[in-house]
């Protein structure tokens, strides 16, 4: 184990996390040759295997999943030698690690090229994921701060909102509805929906914007990709409920309509989370204080909220 280092140990963890080498590639922007021979390389040093192979599944060794222990704690001391030497170097020079709902690539990335105008010097680590990933980031330390719309129920968490999050019914231009100045409930279920699946973030504001109507909404398809739905939709497979925040392109380009559903937009909002034990860098202080003061007028700006069906 003395000749390991601290990049084979934050692949195993990254592989023993995902149990799939292909992800964890992904989510390290490794290839996945280069994360099987990190592995071998650190099996050799260990001695073990920590890995089998049955079928098409990965699974830990009882090697491997004592090594998986170790090698958080490791990496978790190393993270917070990091974050108690960031508070010597202030914002400029300091790094934000950032993770963000995938709803949010849409106009994140303009914020955090906002706050890099006003504090040069700091460099921006930001990942994309969907919820149960996300909660992984918190739950594991892998991240400072989250941008979420449902804050966790089972981690301690401090929870701030920082801007509207708004969600629309979304139509072809060429729907039977478009142009439509009204729409009632009753008649928006008798349409065929385009959805995220279960278990996404998309689909628990579903069940906050349909409440009992939900279980009787017509659902022609289930789609794992926003961006995929939106291609669906335009193509005329049906409606969907989406964030307003994923659909200002489609709508500018005249792809996409906002249908004037009664009781829609549904008002969420868009919160920054972090743990509530976190002792927090001072780059990632002043990126959370820059999201509540300028946050929302920032992402109005990027894209307008819309309006309120008549009721």
């Amino acid at each position: 184990m003395k000749n390991a280092t601290l990049r084979q140990l934050k692949v195993f963890e990254a592989v023993a996390r995902h149990l799939s080498f292909s992800r964890a590639a992904d989510e390290l922007h490794l290839t996945q040759p280069a994360v099987s021979t990190q592995i071998k390389t650190l099996e050799s040093h260990v001695g073990l295997e920590l890995f089998e192979q049955l079928g098409k599944k990965v699974y830990l060794t009882q090697g491997g999943a004592e090594l998986l222990w170790h090698s958080r704690a490791i990496i978790k001391q190393f993270q917070d030698a990091e974050e108690a030497l960031a508070h010597f170097k202030g914002i400029s020079g300091g790094r934000l690690n950032v993770a963000v709902i995938s709803a949010g690539d849409y106009f994140f990335p303009h914020l955090l090229v906002e706050f890099a105008r006003k504090n040069p010097g700091v460099t921006l680590n930001l990942t994309v994921h969907n919820r149960p990933e996300l909660l992984g980031q918190l739950a594991n330390n892998l991240t400072d701060l989250a941008i979420m719309v449902r804050p966790p129920h089972d981690l301690d968490t401090l929870n701030e909102s920082f801007a509207p999050h708004p969600y629309v019914i979304v139509a072809a231009p060429g729907h039977h509805l478009a142009g439509r100045k009204r729409i009632s409930m009753e008649t928006i279920m008798k349409e065929s929906f385009v959805v995220r699946e279960k278990g996404s973030d998309t689909w628990f504001s579903m069940e906050a914007g349909f409440g009992e109507h939900l279980r009787d909404l017509n659902i022609g398809m289930e789609i794992k990709s926003t961006e995929t739905i939106k291609q669906a939709i335009i193509a005329g497979m049906g409606i969907g409920f989406l964030s307003a925040h994923t659909i200002g392109p489609e709508l500018r380009a005249g792809s996409l309509v906002v249908l004037p559903v009664q009781g829609f937009p549904l008002m969420l909002d868009w919160y920054v989370v972090h743990r509530r034990d976190k002792r927090l860098p001072p780059v990632a202080r002043a990126f959370k204080q820059f999201l509540l003061d300028e946050g929302a007028a920032l992402i109005d700006k990027l894209i307008p909220m819309p309006k309120p069906a008549a009721r």
